[in-house]
């Protein structure tokens, strides 16, 4: 266990409480980049993640016959309060905790990195996360099937190269931007057109 992800987490995770801090109500209202999510969704999504244990987990996909699909979406309704006060102040309650699932800790930067931009991109809102978050994100969304929720595969049929860190992963077509960019586009988001180039960007955002 990587201990040294916890200050990385936590502070992600204030930064965005912050951010979600000064939203209006009609931002609370709108569609994230999780299709169907608002962005009072996420951040009740994140409540949910932020709090559960390794057991907890396990008895939640039980519960749901283990469809991760099923498990989110009873966690957005258990988590989501009333108002985006009420969640927040959840949120906030949740914010220091060091609880995770059964999974590798560096899951807990993929969270925080990319449910960020999930909320934060919509609204126009920017946030310049730590390098070695983004990075580790990165290599984990790489080793980590698609069936849990990665890019093993896809990382096997393209070559990433990040622009702004000594970050190059897998082989074949080459895909260029950001670590950032990158992490984005193996978890299933698009960037805008500009942060990503090469000859493998159309395998990417098709298959991502």
């Amino acid at each position: 266990m990587k201990n040294d992800v916890w200050p990385m987490v936590h502070a992600e995770r204030a930064a965005l409480v912050e951010d979600l801090s000064r939203l209006t109500p009609e931002q609370w209202d709108a569609p994230s980049l999780c299709e169907g999510w608002t962005v009072h969704d996420v951040a009740a999504h994140l409540v949910d993640t932020w709090t559960t244990t390794r057991l907890g987990f396990v008895a939640a996909m039980v519960r749901a016959r283990f469809d991760f699909d099923r498990q989110n979406a009873v966690g957005v309704a258990r988590e989501r309060g009333a108002s985006p006060q009420e969640t927040l102040e959840r949120l906030r309650r949740a914010a220091s905790r060091t609880s995770t699932p059964p999974a590798p800790l560096d899951t807990r930067l993929v969270e925080e990195v990319v449910h960020g931009e999930d909320v934060r991109r919509p609204l126009g809102l920017t946030h310049t996360y730590a390098p070695e978050a983004v990075a580790r994100a990165l290599r984990l969304q790489t080793r980590t099937s698609a069936s849990m929720g990665g890019a093993k595969e896809l990382a096997s049929r393209v070559r990433l190269s990040a622009t702004d860190a000594d970050l190059t992963i897998g082989e074949g077509p080459e895909v260029t931007g950001t670590a950032l960019a990158l992490l984005l586009g193996v978890s299933g988001r698009t960037p805008a057109p500009a942060e990503l180039s090469g000859p493998g960007v159309a395998m990417l955002t098709k298959d991502s």
